[in-house]
């Protein structure tokens, strides 16, 4: 086949190389004579530069084809087929560049999960999972989360700024209008580049995550200047929302809510999850049980529960409950009270949902406390709903 149009080719080469022989030519030179026509054929020159302009586009539409067929790359099928499930948002969220790069990695790589999409969420998991022939596994939602608290009412500014209202600008101008050289800065640069709506600025210029749009995209990580947005998963969800490292005395200048690095949280925190680094608090979320613990101890309170206000409630099961004390021992707020050998009781109204007496609990009594695998169904059912 490709010999035939190969012969094609060159068939119309020599038939434009006969046409151009036959033009006449004109003479000059010394000695020469140029013979002049008072009137040109306008209708044979036509026909000879549309021959000539058909000769040339036959030549390369032929050889494109050639091209087209000697270099085709066979597509797998089911690229296809994934690639019409997902969103089509192209936000990234994937850790793809495209919704095209994952549909193909998931088809090509055994080890690419078929859940990474986010925005199509876990039907579009399942679909996948039926044609790629993978086992579906659920993923934990992640969430943009903001790490300052600096709003416009509670840090100072060290100058008025009166350029374009985008951080990426204002940054330029001495690093940004707040004497917090690591706050956020408030111009909704985050807001405007979220692809689903999920970001929204407040009254004090601060930006607020609507975790039921949220697909942790990281794109306004990316464009943020100051790097104050964190991409966690949905279940860690007490965070040291501070990335000042000034000298306490210096960020208690700066801002009411910044992180002092007191070590408050480190005494207090049964589990040792947070450690004080440079001048700030930060919690190791694999050693983190959420128990909020830390949050209601902090003086600044530059540490949040954004489990608040539904933390459950600890509540004793009366019948199996052999009065150890244990509850009483382990509580941080002296919520549990009791005789020895009887039923205990907790105070719901100092209770701080922590959980910690029901893991300590020995015969496993106590209910209704937070737990981490329940926040993220719920964060999940969220998300489906919306």
């Amino acid at each position: 086949m490709y010999n035939l149009e190969i012969n094609i080719i060159r068939e119309i080469i020599s038939r434009l190389i006969e046409l151009a022989g036959q033009l006449p030519l004109p003479v000059a030179g010394v000695g020469g004579g140029i013979e002049a026509q008072e009137t040109v054929n306008i209708v044979s020159t036509l026909e000879f530069t549309l021959i000539f302009i058909a000769g040339i586009g036959a030549i390369f539409g032929l050889g494109l084809a050639f091209a087209a067929k000697r270099f085709s790359v066979q597509m797998d099928p089911r690229v296809e087929q994934v690639r019409d499930v997902l969103a089509g948002a192209q936000c990234g969220a994937c850790g793809y560049a495209g919704c095209q790069q994952y549909a193909e990695a998931v088809v090509a790589n055994a080890e690419v999960k078929p859940s990474l999409c986010a925005p199509a969420g876990k039907h579009a998991a399942e679909i996948i999972s039926a044609i790629t022939g993978k086992q579906a596994v659920a993923m934990e939602p992640v969430y943009s989360r903001i790490m300052c608290q600096g709003d416009c009412k509670k840090s100072i500014k060290k100058f008025k700024y009166e350029g374009v209202r985008d951080c990426r600008a204002a940054v330029l101008a001495g690093g940004g209008d707040k004497s917090c050289a690591y706050g956020c800065l408030g111009y909704g640069t985050c807001a405007s580049v979220c692809p689903f709506d999920a970001l929204h600025m407040n009254e004090s210029d601060l930006p607020v995550v609507d975790i039921k749009k949220c697909t942790g995209c990281r794109k306004c990580a990316e464009a943020c200047p100051k790097k104050v947005i964190e991409i966690l998963p949905g279940s860690k969800a007490v965070l040291v929302a501070c990335h000042s490292k000034d000298k306490g005395a210096a960020t208690r200048k700066n801002c009411q809510t910044g992180c002092i690095a007191c070590g408050m949280c480190v005494k207090v925190c049964p589990f040792e999850a947070p450690s004080i680094e440079n001048n700030l608090s930060k919690i190791n979320l694999d050693k983190c049980r959420i128990c909020g613990l830390c949050a209601t101890k902090c003086p600044t309170h530059a540490i949040v529960d954004l489990l608040l206000p539904n933390r459950g409630k600890a509540v004793i099961t009366q019948s199996k409950c052999i009065g150890c004390n244990m509850c009483m021992k382990v509580c941080p707020v002296n919520a549990a009270s009791g005789e020895l050998k009887k039923p205990h009781a907790i105070d719901a109204e100092r209770c701080i949902g922590c959980g910690i007496c029901t893991a300590k609990c020995p015969k496993q009594a106590i209910d209704g406390t937070f737990n981490a695998q329940d926040v993220f169904e719920k964060a999940a059912l969220k998300k489906q709903s919306a």
